[in-house]
């Protein structure tokens, strides 16, 4: 058996030389000083070939057309297996490697590791940090939400600022005149089809850099003898490769990707804001203001670039131990609390309503299928606090009767009575009267009629990641509160549906819950419409035209097709 196995890699290593490549690889000599310090390269790496993996996958389901590609997106996160998770390792992975990248390029800058003869390294390395970057930015609008629209206006806008070749870089980046499909195709050309392989060749130059020079040993250990890049050191990069993809893993799992609704350009009123690693520059902007805000967006970047592409050529000292290098060491510190007080001052002066999304699509949201008449009828019903006595769930008692089948038995002008005299309808009632006009009473008994699809629509945590509040045994999203709020107050100060459309987002108006993901605005064809209807029938009764319509305000449900005809 091991003569057949030596024969067949000695035919593999006669035909294409790998094996002894990869033993030439593993067995390569290094410093007797190397160790941990040096397995942030191999971390760096091994991040890319998730980012490489995961974006493959995503790819898979992926659309790349505006409006396509964020319908594809929420399928990919509610309908592909294990979608979430491949999203989140992609997302926190492109962080992460924007992370260790920077603390392998503060490691080679400590240790003095960019001299001679490894100037060409160090430059390659600031290349492969610029390209990490640019993963992070041409990526930012694929999800094709509001976040990453207006996110690539303020960066179309930045690069049409730069000295010389701003209306070149505007025109490449197809945002010369608006954010269209010209630009997501743009950015996602870059993304997918340009980065990736020259992100790939770089790495191998690198590498063979990296192998040409060797690893820089420390001051002294020259004459000490060297050795071998396995077993140890490979030891060392597998527990670091490890422990990164294990926090990797656990951040794609605990941590949700939030995905805000289908990008607006109407939407003038959004506070865009880039991902943590470019708050820094953002708050940098606001620093330089009119003819100077150039000095902050494109002066002091490209400065910084340069300078860190020439530290080989400025410090050409001859190399000393890390612990005598005080003044690379004052320079990494200055970096750094620049970097974090820019960044903590970026994050403490964001609005509160940019923190979060006011729904998180990225999660199932039939719930907003449901009008704003049953919404408002979830706030009646919670804040009459109905749910210390009455049942919504098949299989629970309360004091009250079980309404999953009361709703389905009686009709909404029979609810409607019961609701202002319950003893008078049904004697010996304990119920008290609720003290609501005949508007309100009918939002109520539209969401008693529809409870039971509005229950079952309703998300189990809210849309902001956070457990909703309790109603009747379910947990209801914060959003769906947040909204059935809204809906009523706006009912109740009787306002036409355009102020509710116009409502502040945070209150998640009925343009929101009036359109589908894609954008095509539903039919009010619901059960809901019919029953409001009825109930108006028999109440007004005998009433002028015109004294029903000012009597009843809603009263009638606010049906689909009469919202979009007051909006427009």
């Amino acid at each position: 058996m091991k003569r057949r196995l030596k024969a067949l890699n000695d035919w593999v290593d006669h035909r294409t030389g790998l094996p002894t490549a990869i033993q030439t690889f593993l067995y390569e000599d290094i410093p007797a000083s190397a160790g941990w310090h040096q397995v942030f390269g191999s971390v760096a790496m091994f991040l890319f070939l998730i980012q490489a993996f995961t974006g493959a996958l995503l790819a898979f389901n992926y659309a790349p057309t505006p409006g396509d590609a964020y319908n594809s997106l929420r399928y990919i996160l509610t309908e592909v297996t294990a979608g979430r998770l491949m999203r989140g390792l992609h997302h926190w992975g492109a962080s992460m490697m924007i992370v260790v990248v920077v603390l392998h390029m503060v490691q080679v800058f400590l240790y003095g590791a960019y001299k001679k003869p490894r100037e060409t390294t160090w430059m390659v390395g600031v290349v492969l940090l610029l390209l990490t970057l640019a993963y992070g930015l041409t990526g930012y609008l694929l999800p094709w939400d509001n976040r990453a629209y207006w996110g690539t206006v303020v960066t179309t806008r930045i690069a049409a600022q730069a000295p010389l070749l701003g209306s070149y870089l505007t025109r490449l980046l197809g945002g010369d005149e608006s954010i269209g499909v010209v630009t997501f195709a743009r950015f996602f050309g870059l993304h997918v089809l340009l980065l990736p392989p020259a992100t790939a060749l770089l790495m191998g130059i690198h590498i063979y850099l990296v192998r040409k020079h060797g690893v820089a040993p420390a001051p002294g250990d020259e004459t000490l003898p060297t050795r071998k890049f396995y077993p140890q050191q490979v030891l060392k990069d597998t527990i670091a490769i490890f422990i990164a993809f294990a926090i990797l893993f656990l951040m794609a799992v605990a941590v949700r990707v939030p995905l805000e609704q289908l990008a607006d350009p109407t939407d003038t009123s959004y506070i865009p804001r880039p991902e943590w690693y470019f708050l820094f520059l953002f708050q940098t902007l606001k620093l330089f203001n009119g003819p100077l805000e150039v000095v902050g967006s494109t002066v002091l970047p490209g400065l910084a670039v340069l300078l860190l592409i020439l530290v080989p050529f400025i410090d050409r000292s001859a190399m000393i131990k890390v612990t005598r290098r005080t003044f690379a060491a004052a320079v990494v510190l200055l970096a750094a609390i620049g970097w974090g007080g820019l960044t903590a001052a970026a994050v403490l002066t964001t609005p509160p309503e940019a923190r979060q999304a006011a729904i998180d699509y990225s999660e199932p949201t039939e719930w907003m299928q449901l009008s704003p008449e049953e919404m408002a009828g979830v706030g009646y019903f919670r804040a009459e606090n109905c749910a210390s006595c009455h049942s919504l769930t098949e299989g629970t008692a309360g004091i009250g009767p079980d309404l999953t089948r009361i709703a389905n038995r009686r009709t909404a002008a029979w609810m409607i009575q019961h609701f202002k005299s319950p003893a008078g309808v049904r004697p010996g009632s304990s119920m008290p009267p609720i003290q609501l006009n005949d508007s309100q009473l009918n939002t109520l008994a539209a969401f008693l009629h529809a409870h039971q699809r509005c229950f079952e629509l309703l998300p189990e945590e809210g849309p902001v990641g956070q457990v909703g509040q309790r109603v009747v045994k379910s947990e209801v999203g914060d959003a769906a509160f947040a909204f059935g709020d809204a809906c009523r107050h706006e009912i109740e100060a009787r306002r036409e549906p355009r102020d509710l459309v116009r409502a502040d987002h945070r209150h998640l108006g009925a343009a929101t819950f009036l359109k589908r993901p894609g954008g095509d605005i539903k039919r009010g064809d619901r059960a809901r419409d019919r029953v409001g209807e009825a109930a108006a029938a028999e109440q007004n009764q005998g009433k002028p035209e015109q004294a029903r319509q000012d009597d009843a305000g809603f009263d009638r449900p606010i049906g689909c097709e009469r919202l979009v005809t007051r909006i427009a």
